[in-house]
């Protein structure tokens, strides 16, 4: 079954295309960074402008690169929420159309679930049941999956997401935006145990998360020690990482046992961080599980996954009617 998934939650434009939920056929990610990057976060009015302006190509790209014509393909799914409205509205409202003109099924699809799904689309997918982390800018949060469609939601963050506190304490530093890649960059370079930063566990034994003390506590740091060198901005980033990291390895890790499960996934943006990567997967050799990280390509936003958890919500007999609508943060039935 060849399902065309479309994503446009945040400043990306992305389309692909996937066989029966796993075989990536093509996929295709138009960037704003550049547009962003002045400005140090994503603006959404441009955001949504640039989808539009995107989406088009971007589609007619990833069926031509998939060596398919429109009539090929069985079924749409499209990035529902949770995101941006503006630039949901661009990709949702064209999902539709081209449904609707071809005569096709299609399905909103959960943009969390989709991160979930990231995992199956490379060489080494984990078996059912296993604990999942997803990690990335608005959202950091820990699943017991179950199956395909069986998600139980184990615990989230209480205020801001791993990815935001990155790019917030890159910008404190003056680094830029996307501030995650970068400070992932300078902490190899810094000493991590140079500057200690708190470590927000809230409960060891339970799976809630919370960001905003470490960010307040570099920025006190800052305070107190203004006007840093590029040697101390090293050990910050360093410092930094290290006291995020330790955090989600230890959540995953014991969510993990708690549930029985040998193998564990660490999907989302920040998952394309080095340190995480290796951090959790010492972590998990020790103790005798099994880690499964998606490609550094299917860590960010993209609409391969979105197709994934499409082609399995179709299977199911599941389709969206052309009356549902975009939604910025949590629906009813979701995984939150």
């Amino acid at each position: 079954m060849i399902i065309l998934g479309i994503e446009s939650s945040c400043d990306e434009t992305a389309a692909a295309v996937v066989c029966d939920g796993k075989d990536v056929r093509s996929t295709v990610v138009a960037s704003q960074v550049a547009v962003h990057h002045p400005y140090g976060g994503v603006v959404p009015e441009l955001a949504s402008r640039k989808h539009m302006e995107a989406i088009v190509p971007v589609v007619q790209e990833a069926i031509t690169n998939a060596g398919i014509s429109p009539e090929n393909i069985h079924g749409v799914a499209v990035t529902q929420g949770p995101g941006l409205i503006g630039s949901l509205l661009v990709g949702f409202s064209f999902a539709k159309g081209f449904a609707l003109g071809h005569g096709i099924p299609w399905v909103g699809v959960d943009h969390l679930e989709g991160h979930l799904h990231s995992v199956f689309l490379g060489d080494n997918p984990p078996p059912f049941p296993f604990a999942a982390l997803l990690v990335s800018g608005g959202h950091t949060s820990i699943y017991h999956v179950k199956g395909p469609l069986d998600i139980t939601l184990m615990g989230q963050t209480r205020d801001d997401a791993a990815g935001e506190a990155y790019d917030k304490v890159a910008k404190m530093l003056g680094l830029g935006y996307p501030g995650g890649v970068i400070i992932d960059q300078m902490a190899l370079c810094g000493n991590p145990k140079k500057i200690s930063f708190p470590r927000p566990f809230l409960d060891k034994d339970k799976f809630d998360f919370s960001f905003s003390g470490i960010k307040s506590a570099v920025m006190r740091h800052l305070q107190i020690h203004p006007l840093p060198s590029d040697d101390d901005k090293k050990d910050i980033a360093a410092g930094f990482q290290a006291a995020v990291v330790d955090v989600l390895v230890h959540k995953i890790i014991h969510a993990a046992l708690s549930t029985g499960c040998k193998h564990l996934a660490v999907v989302g943006g920040v998952a394309a961080n080095q340190g995480l990567r290796r951090a959790v997967a010492q972590e998990a050799e020790q103790l005798g599980l099994v880690v499964h990280i998606p490609a550094i390509d299917l860590c960010g936003d993209n609409a391969a996954m979105i197709a994934a958890v499409g082609y399995h919500r179709l299977i199911a007999g599941q389709q969206s009617d052309l009356d549902a609508d975009v939604y910025s943060r949590i629906r009813p039935d979701s995984l939150n």
